[in-house]
């Protein structure tokens, strides 16, 4: 497996950077429950997303 320069400097800035995406992920994620949740959703589903959580 290689490893491109920009792979490394993309990594590094991830974990050095002061800077996060935690709201932009919070609100993907609550779109994704909506979505996995209304209609579709029966107990054991639910069941199993609050065990895996």
């Amino acid at each position: 497996m290689t490893r491109s320069n920009s792979d490394f400097d993309a990594v590094t800035a991830g974990l050095t950077t002061d800077w996060n995406s935690g709201p932009v992920e919070g609100a993907v994620n609550r779109i994704m429950l909506k979505r996995q949740m209304f209609g579709r959703a029966g107990f054991l589903l639910l069941r199993k997303r609050v065990l895996l959580a």
